[in-house]
This record gives C-alpha cells, structure tokens and sequence, in this order.
C-alpha cells in the first residue's frame, strides 16, 4: 500500500472512532420496499423508532430494527456505559441498491421471462441529541 493511501485509511480508521453506525450488507429485499420502512424512523429518537419498528407490518422492519439494536450496542460499546432512555437519536440512515441475482422462469411457448432478485445494504447511524440548555 502506497504511503497516500495508508494515511488516508488511517484518517478515515479515526474519524470512524467518533461515530456510532451498523451495516447491514446483501439483506435480501428490494431497496425500494426498505427504504419505505427507513423514512419512517429518520431523525427518530431510538426508543421510539424501536416501538414503530416492532409494529410495523412491513417485513423489511424486523431487518431494521435488528441493525438498530446493533447501532445502539456499538454506541454503549464505544462509551463504556449504557444508553439512557431519550439520549439517543437517529442521525443518519440510508439505503443502497445491492447485488441482484438474475434468474429464469419458464413461460408460455418456450420463452423464459427473467426475475431479478434484488438486495439492498443499509447504513444506520445513531447518535447522542445536542443539549438545548440556552
């Protein structure tokens, strides 16, 4: 590895020290269908985003809320102590486009009509709300 490279990994190894983020890569949905249950609990307090999690219909949600319980273990981690109810909120969430796996299905007079399989990488990050103490 070049010395650029290895100073900026290094810079980027730190600047990931500071924040408390999940991932979870190839989970088997369609981006389009989880983003739908992640702009639900965007900018969310965690303990309010886990009981609209935990009663959501959508499948999508149980991947969801597993990645965040993962989120905040990695915040009590990195502190040392547990996190306190109300102290913690949702910074930052996306979802991106993932491998699609392409398959065939048979159709009528011999033809085969594709299906793609999609899957999708989400990014969670949480963090501590700012005091407003003014």
């Amino acid at each position: 590895m070049g010395a650029r490279k290895k100073l900026s990994a290094e810079k980027r190894k730190e600047a990931n020290k500071t924040l408390y983020f999940a991932k979870a890569n190839a989970v088997p949905s369609s981006p389009r269908k989880m983003r739908y249950v992640v702009d639900l609990i965007r900018g969310m307090e965690v303990d309010r985003a886990l009981a609209v999690l935990k009663f959501s219909k959508k499948a999508a949600s149980e991947n969801v809320e597993k990645l965040l319980h993962s989120a905040i273990a990695n915040w009590e981690v990195k502190n040392d102590r547990k996190a306190e109810a109300g102290e913690l909120y949702i910074s930052k969430v996306f979802v991106n486009e993932g491998v699609t796996m392409k398959r065939m299905r048979p159709a009528p007079q011999g033809r085969g009509y594709r299906i793609r399989k999609r899957s999708n990488h989400i990014t969670l990050f949480v963090d501590v709300k700012p005091n407003d103490n003014k």
